[in-house]
C-alpha cells in the first residue's frame, strides 16, 4: 500500500482510506457477508480475498480471520502489478 500511496496517486489516496474505514465498521461472519457489501470482492482458499478498488484499477489481497473479525492485509497495489502476484502466498 504504501508504494501506491507514496507514488502521489490522488485516487489511491482517497480510496484506500475509505476501504479501510469501510472494513473496520465492518461485521463479516463468513464470504456471504464480504460479498454483500463488496458485490465485486473475489474468494481464494485459506479466507483470502480479493478486494477491487477504483474501477479495478487497484487491488487488495487480505486474509479474514471472521471469528476474530480481523482482517489481515497481504498485499496492496495496481491491478498490472497483481497480475505479477499469487494471492494465495501473496
Amino acid at each position: 500500500m504504501l508504494d501506491v500511496m507514496a507514488s502521489g496517486d490522488a485516487k489511491a489516496r482517497k480510496l484506500f482510506p475509505a476501504w479501510l474505514e469501510d472494513t473496520e465498521e465492518a461485521e463479516w461472519h463468513n464470504a456471504m457477508d464480504v460479498k454483500a457489501r463488496h458485490p465485486r470482492a473475489d474468494f481464494l482458499p485459506g479466507n483470502r480475498v480479493i478486494f477491487d478498488l477504483g474501477g479495478n484499477d487497484y487491488r487488495i489481497v487480505t486474509e479474514i480471520d471472521y471469528e476474530r473479525q480481523v482482517v489481515i492485509v497481504r498485499w496492496v497495489g495496481y491491478h498490472k502489478d497483481y497480475d505479477k502476484i499469487d494471492a494465495r502466498t501473496a
